[in-house]
């Protein structure tokens, strides 16, 4: 029996290949190669995205999942709030932490980080950022109401209302004050901010003189061991309470703690240190010998030192390391940041080179200042702005950048 094909089975390959038998495959047709390709771009832009989600989630519990996955993917545009006008606004909150005592939820630091966006005529991007640190005595009224009170209470208050609310009416207020839209929030705790010095392997600092605070971790209070308290090393020393005629009434005995923060009595010595986690949160909480606006411009040497630390070990090159950073301190950090935006933030970052144009202020009262100090009532030490109105505060943050 003759088994050779007909003249009509496709007998134009020559070689090998025209011995095989085809079964009947047909050619896939350029419009489908593509679809696959596509597909699979797809699927690997979705597989980044659910890894960055997984990472990043536990700092941002508010953000949407499914707006972050759709903004991963090839060729759909990311921008961050204020892009389009040229100007993003950050806030920068920094406290204790919730259920901390000694005022968990008082924001000890406030700051607004600005990036200013440029474009000349030949489509280059320019940038410059400035960092202004508001004071916490700095006096107010809570927006949408008629409260008034030091502005380090503002995100506890918002807190109570709700949770992530303090970010929130925090934002409103610095709008407020500023003039300017608050467009997103970062807060992280004294134990995240310890995990990040850490993380980065210490923090470089030098000064020209000696750093010492003698006072604000070694104070003194009504000793209170009796009631299960901390105040337990007498001090020698006695509260002494007067009726309205000044006649002595009680005395109550001071104690130092028995474990007192920064051990007591707390140092930085003259010329190069590199502080670790625990002695930078100390440089940064010191006041009372100094000042609060001296502690906010120390606030502000120290994480430039840590950005440029993280700069010398890659991490602000690298997006999976700042990932990894993130990861490890994220019980003790909160944005309400989508977590597309920190990507797409991290861009602009890469975007400004290792040293942009950086302008520091501190709102303070000195003679130059915008704010003047008051005390002698009910409301003690607090910070007013000058005119009593924002108006020179809101000139200030116009024209800084």
């Amino acid at each position: 029996m003759n088994f050779r094909k007909k003249s009509s089975d496709h007998e134009t390959l020559s070689g090998p290949l025209s011995r095989a038998p085809h079964h009947g495959k047909k050619k896939m047709s350029t419009k489908k190669k593509w679809m696959i390709a596509g597909i699979a771009v797809l699927a690997v832009g979705a597989i980044v995205a659910l890894m960055i989600v997984r990472m990043l989630h536990s700092v941002a519990p508010n953000s949407n999942i499914l707006e972050t996955l759709v903004k991963n993917l090839p060729l759909v545009e990311k921008q961050l709030q204020g892009e389009d006008e040229g100007r993003i606004n950050i806030v920068l909150l920094g406290m204790r932490g919730a259920g901390v005592d000694g005022g968990g939820m008082l924001t000890d630091t406030i700051m607004v980080l600005s990036l200013r966006i440029t474009e000349d005529e030949q489509k280059q991007k320019h940038y410059k950022a400035a960092m202004i640190s508001v004071p916490r005595d700095l006096y107010v009224t809570t927006p949408g109401t008629t409260t008034t009170t030091k502005i380090n209470g503002v995100y506890s208050n918002g807190e109570k209302q709700k949770k992530g609310g303090g970010i929130e009416l925090m934002k409103q207020m610095l709008e407020d004050i500023s003039g300017q839209p608050m467009h997103y929030g970062i807060e992280v705790n004294f134990a995240g901010f310890k995990q990040i010095v850490d993380a980065l392997g210490g923090v470089e600092i030098t000064r020209d003189t000696e750093f010492i605070e003698p006072l604000q971790f070694h104070e003194e209070k009504v000793c209170d061991g009796a009631n299960g308290g901390v105040f337990t090393v007498r001090s020698g020393r006695v509260q002494t309470k007067v009726n309205e005629r000044g006649k002595v009434v009680a005395q109550y005995p001071l104690c130092y703690n028995k474990t007192e923060e920064c051990g007591g009595v707390f140092k930085v010595s003259a010329g190069t240190s590199v502080l670790n986690g625990d002695q930078a949160l100390c440089y940064v909480r010191a006041r009372k010998t100094s000042s609060d606006f001296d502690r906010a411009r120390r606030q502000q040497e120290v994480i430039g030192q840590l950005k440029a630390k993280a700069l010398s070990l890659g991490v602000l090159t690298d997006f999976g390391k700042i990932q990894e950073l993130m990861s490890a301190v994220s019980s003790n950090l909160y944005t309400d940041m989508e977590l597309w935006e920190m990507q797409r933030l991290f861009d602009i970052y890469k975007d400004m080179g290792d040293n942009p144009e950086i302008v520091h202020k501190v709102l303070d009262n000195s003679e130059e200042g915008l704010l003047f100090s008051h005390e002698g009532d009910q409301r003690g030490y607090i910070l007013l702005p000058r005119g009593n109105t924002y108006d020179r505060i809101r000139d200030l943050f116009a024209t800084i950048i």
